[in-house]
């Protein structure tokens, strides 16, 4: 299976009868799926199948939809609205020989508001039925528009998080093969911090054992090299087998930052903390990188 990322655009359009729409989907980064649909008076009915459609061809993102409708090549109608043109004609001709005035011009009867309504030539049911099914498969068309370029985008992550994971790699080797990592250099080390123990008055012996055995473990990095090259190890085969796995990348990266952490606490001379150093900044770009896939 493929990546995919989260992010992306598409566009579609079409004509069904006098109805031409154009479907426009944003997707942004999210924790889970989110479709937030944007539809015209009256278009509700496509709502419900093109939440279906989005739920079965994306797992996680923030879906942004919106629908527009034009109707062409309708003429509007003019109507005469009878009982207000009735009350105004009353009205006139109750005012006859009351006011000095020229009689009525049909212009200025017209004029008066209410008695002429524009207003869209009424719908067809089966053209507006035709026009929604139209719509509804123009959606599936920008869903597929979107995974497309979802999946171009997740192709280069891909490759970015391989490139992370082979530089994490590589600086675990380093710090495995680093001079305070040497038998010799821990020893010495150790000898030191144990001198420096032993010159306080506060630590017995049981107290300065115990002690010892408390920098001996500290000094030992060797478990978080092996928990790191293995972290690496199942991310490589996590982008190997492909399909969302976006959240389980994310635990991965939180794991390789705790090594990362720890390698650092645990280091004991200058060159071993600044792998450390390195290797948390490369951890913290794979970790930036996950966050946008699938």
């Amino acid at each position: 299976m493929s990546l995919s990322s989260m992010t992306g655009f598409a566009r579609s359009q079409g004509v069904s009868g006098p109805y031409a729409w154009t479907w426009e989907i944003k997707s942004v980064n999210a924790k889970g799926f989110d479709l937030r649909l944007r539809v015209p008076s009256g278009w509700d009915s496509v709502e419900q199948p093109a939440r279906t459609r989005g739920a079965e061809s994306f797992s996680r993102g923030t879906l942004q939809a919106t629908l527009s409708v034009e109707r062409e090549g309708m003429s509007p109608q003019v109507r005469v609205n009878e009982p207000v043109l009735e009350a105004v004609l009353a009205t006139l001709r109750q005012l006859q020989g009351r006011v000095e005035a020229d009689p009525p011009r049909l212009d200025g009867i017209l004029a008066i508001k209410g008695v002429i309504d524009v207003v869209d030539a009424e719908e067809r049911e089966d053209e507006k039925r035709a026009a929604e099914i139209s719509a509804i498969a123009g959606f599936d068309a920008a869903l597929k528009s979107l995974a497309d370029m979802r999946k171009h985008e997740g192709a280069a992550l891909g490759r970015i998080l391989g490139e992370r994971l082979d530089e994490i790699s590589a600086l675990a080797a380093r710090a495995d093969a680093a001079p305070g990592r040497k038998p010799e250099a821990v020893r010495k080390k150790l000898a030191e911090q144990i001198a420096v123990l032993a010159d306080n008055a506060r630590f017995d012996s049981d107290r300065l054992h115990q002690e010892a055995i408390l920098l001996a473990a500290k000094a030992d990095i060797r478990e978080e090299l092996d928990r790191l090259n293995a972290h690496v190890a199942q991310a490589r085969s996590l982008l190997a087998a492909g399909g969302a796995i976006g959240r389980k990348l994310d635990f991965l990266s939180q794991e390789l930052n705790r090594e990362s952490n720890t390698l650092c606490a645990k280091s004991n001379d200058v060159e071993l903390t600044n792998i450390g150093l390195e290797l948390k900044t490369t951890v913290e770009q794979f970790r930036e990188q996950v966050q946008n896939l699938e």
